[in-house]
């Protein structure tokens, strides 16, 4: 699947915002070579208005406290990405960067898979037809979470090919026990995509990504955890409630922070300059000393309670 360049060295990450600002500067195909852009269809959600609420079929979305759900329900297709899905799961996530009641976001999905991957209609008609393929919601996919809200992944059960890939970029992944992970392209006869070979890479280290792309092979919610693919393996039944609890434990912290640490971490990914990563650091840290987040906090610490950072 070719989609817009996802780079980390040429992402947009020094302007990341949260909400209303991000959304603008999130459709970056126009900038990426023509060869690139030949496989986007359409930025997710064109079909819609700003604020205009979208009638999910293929997804669903709730909120709990300052958390917001976006669930894959297409279990009769093991959650495959097709376009209406991804259309709509890019709609429902960029609602909830909108939402200023929302602080952090889990992504989820329901049946025996978190996401198989691309829907194999899809592949059908490209490998027949000879059709272009694309799947609009996932065009910049990286560069659009690297500017999100915090994404906390709670992997259900499978998770394949882009199913694996489009989590791979997100803050936290936590796993089922009955998670399976696969990097399956090349056993049919495709490529890696979503920036992951980069990605991964970064995650698990140079010799388990090559393993596991140049294999193909299942990986069980265990060897995932100890490969640091996943941050935490549950049980199956506990998942989407853990996965709440740990989003609702970043939503907590005032969303200016967490926008900046996601800034300084994309940007100094690929920087082997430790001084320019400093320099980074302290120009963020001189902004937060000014902000209401920190005065909150040192009021906070000598009252003796917790603060409040939302309302």
């Amino acid at each position: 699947m070719a989609l817009p360049c996802n780079d980390a060295s040429g992402c947009p990450s020094a302007h990341v915002h949260f909400g209303p600002r991000a959304s603008s500067s999130l459709r970056l195909a126009s900038a990426c070579p023509p060869t690139i852009q030949a496989c986007i269809i359409v930025p997710a959600g064109a079909g819609s208005r700003k604020g205009e609420a979208m009638a999910y079929q293929e997804v669903t979305v709730e909120k709990r406290g300052r958390v917001g759900i976006v669930t894959l329900n297409r279990p009769h297709r093991l959650n495959s990405l097709g376009r209406p899905m991804t259309d709509e799961m890019r709609q429902a996530l960029e609602e909830f960067n909108r939402d200023p009641e929302v602080g952090a976001i889990v992504l989820t999905g329901t049946g025996r898979a978190f996401c198989s991957g691309a829907d194999f209609e899809s592949f059908r008609a490209v490998a027949e037809g000879g059709e272009r393929f694309g799947v609009s919601g996932l065009a910049n996919w990286v560069g659009f979470v690297q500017q999100s809200k915090p994404i906390v992944c709670a992997i259900n059960g499978y998770a394949v090919g882009a199913g694996l890939t489009l989590t791979l970029p997100c803050d936290v992944r936590i796993a089922s026990d009955q998670a399976r992970l696969s990097m399956r392209f090349v056993r049919l006869g495709l490529l890696p995509e979503l920036a992951s070979t980069k990605l991964l890479a970064h995650i698990v280290g140079l010799t388990n990504a090559l393993e596991m792309m140049l294999t193909g092979r299942f990986v069980e919610a265990e060897e995932a955890y100890h490969m640091g693919l996943v941050n935490k393996v549950v049980p199956h039944d506990r998942l989407l409630d853990m996965a709440v609890e740990k989003a609702a434990e970043i939503a907590f912290n005032p969303d200016e922070c967490l926008a900046a640490v996601k800034r300084l971490v994309w940007a100094n990914l690929t920087e082997a300059d430790l001084e320019a990563v400093q320099r980074r650091e302290m120009s963020e840290f001189a902004t937060a000393l000014q902000g209401d987040a920190f005065r909150e906090a040192v009021r906070a610490f000598f009252e003796k309670r917790e603060p409040r950072f939302h309302g």
